[in-house]
């Protein structure tokens, strides 16, 4: 779906017109609104989280092992909606981090915010909400949220989610299509209580303003679906995504493509990057194997803001192979245990090989390719000649009935190895996460 900066930013304010001028004259209410408390749920998790970071070459703040053990709450309020032509509704969310275990030397974990000394907090928290409007299948909502569109997603992959604020419209009218615009221009980090921050990148980040896009999940009902979205992210790219997929019996398969070209003052520097990957799965008899594909043609590396603003097949645990003129390939083997008589037991295990990294193209003064003041030279982010490679082992048990029915424990492994031209760690990471969902509602 192409669009230019203009027509992104003179629609947004747009949107609670159309919205309440498309409804206005109607003779009908939305007949699935369920009144503002009795359709609300309530909801508490609790993560339990532990991140062990063993660099096998020094990181770039010189330390050798990092490791932190938190516990989280994160608490979600979800209204249902008033009744009538227009519905009016609330969301809230609050968070509570309280640190476990984790000295000032293995600090900076992600877990925990990290002080000018190097000291990580004892604890920290943060609250946010939206307030939002419906009609038919129509949302508008402005406020404090997490996003998920291919050109814009904030993770979820710490003790706490990251959060947008902005415009978020969704439509649903159409049968088969998903509708999506949203304009953002504050953050909070993963490691953060203030929803004043930015989200950053590999070189481009959200400090000159904010993020727009506007999209459409296709054929959602469909075993043939697809997507296309554009976003600007302000004086520094347009960005571009599609997306054709196929689901049916034992067989997936996927594709996904993005392109961005810098716009405005380019202030991440000259960009013109194209990304694609092309994956299969098939799965039999609770096995699944993979097979993966992934390319960037472009002298920048695949760029973008908000953690999992990535769906390309190669982006995982750890690395994104989307380094400039990267390929890479994946295997992925995949056992559900059920068949062996354990339910909600799962097992992965994915092997990623990235090569032909050539990052001295980048062009010079960009933020791909800076100039050194100290040395009076260029330094582009990598090499030529760059190289890499991941293996990830998860193991994800989910308690399938009784009092602890939902609670959730996932062991993670992750190994990392890298040559001077890719210029990434050589880490190994261990992961302990345990989780147990509370959930209250509808009232």
């Amino acid at each position: 779906m192409m669009c230019d900066s203009q027509d992104l930013r003179a629609g947004l304010p747009l949107w609670l017109s159309l919205l309440l001028a498309g409804t206005t004259g109607s003779a009908w209410a939305d007949e699935s609104a369920q009144g503002f408390i009795d359709g609300a749920t309530l909801g508490v998790l609790s993560r339990n989280f532990y991140l062990n970071s063993d660099y096998r070459t020094p990181s770039p703040s010189g330390k050798s092992y990092k490791a932190e053990w938190a516990q989280g709450f994160i608490s979600s309020f979800e209204s249902g909606f008033t009744q009538g032509t227009v519905g009016f509704g609330l969301d809230a969310h609050g968070f509570l981090g309280i640190k476990l275990d984790g000295g000032k030397g293995h600090s900076g974990t992600g877990l925990l915010p990290v002080d000018s000394d190097g000291e990580s907090a004892s604890n920290y928290s943060s609250g946010g909400g939206a307030i939002k409007l419906k009609s038919s299948k129509t949302t508008l909502a402005f406020g404090e949220m997490l996003v998920e569109t291919p050109v814009f997603d904030t993770a979820d992959k710490r003790l706490q989610p990251e959060y947008a604020t902005g415009f978020l419209f969704d439509s649903r009218e159409i049968d088969g299509m998903n509708l999506q615009a949203g304009h953002f221009t504050a953050f909070k980090n993963q490691d953060s209580a203030s929803s004043k921050g930015d989200f950053f990148g590999y070189g481009a980040n959200t400090e000159a303003g904010g993020i727009s896009f506007v999209g459409a999940d296709l054929f959602t009902d469909s075993p043939v679906g697809g997507a296309l979205y554009a976003s600007e992210l302000t004086d520094t790219w347009h960005q571009y995504y599609g997306n054709l997929h196929f689901k049916q019996s034992s067989v997936f398969l996927d594709a996904n493509v993005y392109h961005t070209q810098d716009t405005g003052r380019a202030l991440a520097g000259a960009i013109d990057n194209t990304a694609f990957s092309l994956s299969g799965q098939y799965s039999v008899a609770g096995h699944g194997f993979t097979l993966a594909y992934q390319k960037i043609d472009g002298d920048t590396p695949f760029d973008f803001v908000g953690g999992d603003s990535i769906y390309l097949a190669n982006s995982i645990k750890y690395a994104d192979f989307n380094g400039a003129h990267e390929q890479s390939w994946q295997a992925r083997y995949d056992f559900d245990l059920a068949v062996l008589g354990v339910p909600g037991l799962k097992f992965m295990t994915r092997y990623v090989r990235g090569s032909q990294i050539d990052g001295t193209h980048a062009p010079q003064g960009g933020a791909y390719n800076p100039f050194n003041d100290t040395t009076g030279t260029y330094e582009p982010q990598q090499g030529d000649g760059g190289k890499h490679w991941e293996r990830d082992i998860d193991l994800h048990y989910v308690v399938q009935s009784g009092a602890a029915k939902g609670l959730s424990v996932q062991l993670s492994h992750v190994s990392h190895r890298a040559n001077a031209a890719q210029a990434g760690d050589d880490i190994d990471r261990v992961y302990v996460v345990i989780q147990y969902p509370l959930a209250f509602g509808p009232f």
